[in-house]
């Protein structure tokens, strides 16, 4: 009777072994699935934001909002570069260049050079910008051009996006050149620290997207 006792004890004592050991595995499993959709959600609302911060250009551009000066005539933009993959730059096109003048003059009038308040943005937690690239214009191609930089501006009246990029070097302005450097797409693709990438879209009718 006695031998019985001890040896139904032993049995629960590995059942409870077991079972622990089941829910342990189980726990990891679902920790590290949870750190993966944690991350994603991260990535996509990240992607939400640049989204939204390009939309805000559009409205600056549209509104022309006043930057320093008397007139309503300075366009606006945001600055995408390789170079600088944790922050993005919305700018006031005082130039009428199109593209982003980092060496403007910064004066008492404009403190801050083209670059509008409260530009940088800036992504942290080791999420950065992976890639940019876009469909041009002339060529007849819909392969998106891998490209170093990208400036998206929008002028008044239209909500129309003009879209300069940089193989290598400077930036070729759409808006001097309109019938060479215009794009009709822009892929702005960020990158999270596990390697999950989500890509910001800005079409030249000025519609945005998050794919």
């Amino acid at each position: 009777m006695i031998r019985k006792r001890i040896l139904a004890r032993a049995f629960t004592l590995i059942e409870l072994l077991v079972v622990c050991a089941i829910i342990i595995v189980i726990s990891a499993v679902v920790l590290i699935d949870n750190n993966k959709f944690g991350g994603q959600v991260i990535l996509e609302n990240l992607a939400y934001d640049v989204a939204l911060s390009v939309r805000q250009t559009q409205v600056y551009g549209i509104a022309v909002e006043r930057f320093g000066q008397s007139t309503f005539t300075a366009g606006y933009g945001m600055h995408f570069s390789l170079s600088d993959p944790t922050h993005y730059i919305l700018f006031a096109d005082l130039e009428g260049t199109g593209v982003f003048d980092s060496g403007f003059p910064i004066s008492q009038t404009y403190p801050t050079g083209e670059v509008v308040s409260p530009s940088p943005y800036t992504l942290t937690q080791g999420y950065s910008i992976q890639s940019l690239c876009t469909v041009p214009q002339v060529g007849g191609s819909s392969t998106c051009t891998p490209v170093t930089t990208i400036d998206i501006m929008f002028q008044r009246p239209e909500p129309n996006a003009y879209i300069s990029a940089a193989v290598t070097g400077a930036p070729v302005s759409c808006i001097q050149d309109l019938g060479f450097a215009c794009n009709y797409e822009a892929q702005i693709t960020l990158l999270s620290p596990r390697g999950a990438t989500s890509t910001v879209v800005v079409d030249e009718t000025g519609q945005i997207s998050v794919q």
